[in-house]
């Protein structure tokens, strides 16, 4: 059994109508025509939560909002296949026959969602040294490239 969920902010003003003279009524009025609205089309009313919305405030401050929110679910239809239903479908569809004897291929299939490893192995981790002159070098970099020759210099003085 699946269910489809619906989120719709909840009513901040009350629906008027000429029976309902408090505000009470008015709100509850209002609640009853959106639940109502929702059932008609196919919606089962779950829950109100209040989440946290981070917002811009200016611009570079962020605040928390606070909002109150309806949870609404409908079932879906078994019938109705998921995206990875039919990706695994179309998958045994296209994959080829292995003739007799074939061995199939072992290796891991790369996948668009897998993390790609930007690290090389201690193997093949070597000391390239400086990086080329085009590259240029930081601020930090050339000043303490500075101070290490500098500091070279004085040592191979004689002190007098």
């Amino acid at each position: 059994m699946r269910f489809e969920y619906k989120i719709v902010p909840a009513p901040t003003k009350s629906l008027k109508n000429k029976g309902l003279k408090s505000s009470e009524d008015r709100f509850a009025y209002t609640l009853e025509e959106l639940l109502n609205g929702m059932a008609a089309e196919g919606w089962e009313y779950q829950r109100a939560e209040t989440l946290p919305s981070l917002e811009r405030a200016g611009l570079t401050s962020t605040t928390t909002e606070w909002r109150n929110v309806l949870v609404f679910r409908k079932m879906v239809a078994e019938s109705a296949a998921t995206p990875s239903d039919r990706q695994l479908t179309a998958t045994a569809q296209t994959t080829p026959e292995l003739p007799a004897g074939a061995a199939a291929v072992t290796e891991p299939a790369l996948r668009a969602d897998a993390p790609a490893s930007i690290v090389p192995d201690d193997e093949e981790t070597e000391d390239h040294g400086k990086p080329p002159a085009f590259l240029g070098t930081s601020a930090a970099d050339e000043a303490n490239e500075r101070s290490a020759t500098d500091a070279d210099e004085n040592t191979d003085k004689p002190k007098t």
